[in-house]
């Protein structure tokens, strides 16, 4: 869980870093800041992004989700077993 918001945390700041980039490229160019170009730089930074930290984050991020998956197939199935075994120390009846 750790890892997973620790991956997070870095996908957003680099999306934000390169948000700030594209609006001070925008600002520079005399161009005007609104709230459909902040939501336009936010889209592009998000889907454009070529940084390895982000593909990394990304990537380990779904490692951690696929990991939890199975775990969580293989505590239910273990709990299945159990609950299917006879029990000891019981008469049958």
């Amino acid at each position: 869980m750790l890892t997973v918001l620790a991956s997070m945390m870095v996908i957003v700041l680099k999306t934000v870093q390169h948000a700030f980039a594209i609006l001070e490229k925008i600002e520079l160019e005399g161009g005007v800041i609104d709230i459909q170009t902040v939501t336009d730089a936010a889209t592009q930074a998000s889907f454009t992004s070529d940084s390895l930290i982000y593909k990394l984050g990304l990537l380990l991020i779904v490692v951690c989700w696929i990991f939890g998956v199975v775990d969580a197939y293989r505590i239910g199935k273990k709990k299945d077993l159990e609950g299917n075994a006879p029990r000891s120390g019981r008469p049958n009846q």
